[in-house]
């Protein structure tokens, strides 16, 4: 079963990127995802200064572990999802 999780990584300049650069950090990222095959999948990212905050759904974090060793990614930090809340959960 996969579960979500949130990675944050520090990536100096990230935020600077052009549309060109994103597209070839996509293209790396989805080069180690397809090598790795089941048990990852990468969901969307947001980019905040010098950091990017990336959605995955996973089988556990040594897979995420191990698709930021082999992508030169850093994941330094990784937490489980537990829950999503949002504004259509309010009372009327």
């Amino acid at each position: 079963m996969l579960k979500s999780y949130i990675i944050e990584r520090e990536v100096p300049g990230i935020g600077a990127n052009t549309v060109e650069g994103f597209c070839a950090i996509a293209q790396k990222s989805k080069n180690v995802l397809d090598a790795l095959g089941v048990g990852i999948q990468w969901v969307h990212s947001y980019v905040a200064g010098d950091k990017t905050y990336c959605v995955y759904r996973a089988t556990n974090e040594d897979v995420i572990r191990e698709h930021a060793k082999r992508s030169g990614f850093p994941a330094n930090r990784i937490v489980e999802i537990r829950s999503v809340i949002d504004p259509t959960m309010a009372p009327a």
